[in-house]
């Protein structure tokens, strides 16, 4: 022991206590602290897709990735060598498999530093491996997480904060006669959601009989469910992150909904937008307001850290109503953590890894959030998820590889070069394609194919998809290539259709 030490020890019996780590006062000194970080962090997931940028921002940051998108290129995305494993029924089940992967085990291990993990999903399976692998997990609770992301008790926790969900009532429903019953005070024409899952395979229009008997199996016997009145809404989300300080808020973004050409799945997410004149002010700054009141009622919950809430405007009469909570990153985090706002200041997740770095911090959220709401912060870009569409089930035989892709005069699309940075689009004839599906895998309904970003808008002014956003779909579709499956092996899938992003 050193003698100084050893001194000090025997002086007062005490350890001497540990040196308080420096607090970060402004913007400028969390972005060093970040550029300078010596902790080791790994994004664990399907992907790199939802946190895709933010290694470029904090040193030591990595991606452990199931599916090899950029085919071995991208500097910080590890793939580890595929192993014989069941069959996935999850993202928390993909998310097993590689933290048990000896080649992912040997990576964490080589670490000088305990490393920190960040998820898309887990839960109490996940964190008692990353237990035992003594690694921490820089979110809250799996538990916890769970019960926010219970579409019911979103409605509590809104209703506790003062923000408003679509006039609603919430039940068991145990047949059609009963549905009709208990939904008098809402109305006839009807939107239902169960309390868990991805809102293209939870949520169902009933206004018929005939629609109810439809989705019977889904809706009775289910526990309690979300009867909420259909209105004419637009879909929007905006991300956030609860901390110490108060709820940071990203911009407020449009939501591609259900559109065929991406997605099977009616009422699916299928994509975003972002654009300066995309909501009226009134209706940015009452979903910034409900978002910041909705945090901090997080907070007190127990909750910090990063979330992502979809608000449900209505088209009639302007309300802004909450729709539900994602206590997580979700699809639409590299949008948030790629628009103008974060290179003018720093990505929204950022704040997440300093939140639960337990370096002191401090930083003014109003004028931050102020800040991030002005028009000169908000660009234009939108991204597609785009889906194979057909009830068909094939192997590639070819993919489209990740990188730049151009749009060409005849409405056709051709490979450009190989990047993985976003901001390489010059143009609205230029995209971004992030390779999802890869040779040799099956071709299901369902199945995402990739992710197509790239500067202006998918939709119209009718938020409907534009030609150009139709040419870029059908061309990158066109580029997949399968063949058929030998009749024996026709049905190789019991149940693909699970949230990978």
């Amino acid at each position: 022991m050193d003698s100084t030490v050893a001194k000090k020890k025997k002086a007062t019996g005490k350890k001497p206590s540990k040196k308080v780590p420096k607090s970060l006062d402004n913007i400028s000194e969390i972005r060093r602290f970040f550029h300078r970080n010596e902790q080791p962090i790994f994004f664990i997931s399907a992907t790199n897709f939802n946190l895709l940028g933010i290694d470029e921002w904090c040193r030591n940051f990595k991606y452990i990735s199931y599916i090899d998108c950029f085919d071995g290129r991208h500097p910080n995305v590890f793939v580890p060598t595929e192993i014989e494993h069941q069959e996935f029924e999850s993202i928390e089940d993909i998310n097993v498999y590689l933290l048990e992967h000896k080649e992912v085990i040997d990576q964490i291990k080589a670490c000088k530093k305990k490393p920190k993990v960040v998820f898309l999903m887990f839960d109490a399976r996940i964190e008692k491996i990353c237990k035992e692998l003594k690694i921490d997990v820089w979110f809250p609770k799996a538990a916890l997480r769970e019960k926010i992301d219970h579409k019911i008790e979103t409605v509590r926790i809104g209703n506790a904060a003062g923000v408003p969900s679509v006039p609603n009532v919430l039940s068991q429903v145990k047949s059609w006669k009963h549905l009709q019953e208990v939904a008098k005070p809402v109305g006839t024409d009807l939107v239902l959601q169960s309390a868990f899952g991805d809102s293209g395979h939870t949520t169902f229009f009933i206004k018929t009989e005939k629609d109810f008997k439809r989705h019977e199996k889904d809706i009775v016997g289910q526990g309690e469910i979300k009867i909420m009145k259909r209105i004419n809404n637009r879909g929007s989300a905006v991300e956030a992150c609860a901390t110490k300080a108060g709820t940071l808020v990203g911009p407020l973004m449009t939501e591609l909904v259900g559109f065929k050409q991406l997605t099977p799945y009616r009422g699916g997410w299928c994509g975003n937008e972002i654009f300066p004149d995309a909501f009226d002010e009134e209706i940015r700054e009452k979903s910034r307001r409900y978002t910041e009141k909705f945090g901090d009622q997080l907070v007190k919950e127990g909750y910090r850290g990063y979330f992502e809430l979809d608000f449900l405007i209505d088209k009639d009469d302007g309300e802004v109503y909450l729709g539900e909570c994602n206590p997580r990153v979700t699809g639409a985090s590299s949008m948030t953590n790629h628009a103008a706002f974060a290179h003018a200041d720093a990505p929204l997740f950022l704040f997440h890894l300093l939140e639960f770095s337990n370096i002191p911090f401090k930083i003014d959220v109003k004028e931050l959030n102020n800040r991030w709401a002005d028009s000169d912060n908000i660009d234009d870009w939108c991204q597609m998820v785009i889906k194979h569409t057909d009830d068909s089930v094939d192997i590639l035989t070819e993919a489209p590889e990740s990188g730049i892709w151009k749009l060409l005069p005849d409405g056709s699309v051709e490979f450009d070069r190989f990047d993985y940075h976003r901001r390489a689009v010059s143009s609205d004839t230029e995209a971004f394609f992030l390779r999802i599906s890869n040779v040799g895998d099956y071709r299901y309904e369902g199945a995402d194919l990739g992710i197509l970003v790239t500067r202006g808008r998918a939709m119209n002014k009718a938020f409907q998809l534009n030609p150009r956003s139709k040419q870029w779909i059908e061309g990158i579709k066109s580029k997949f290539k399968a063949t058929p499956l030998p009749t024996a092996e026709a049905l190789p899938i019991s149940d693909p259709a699970f949230k990978i992003m």
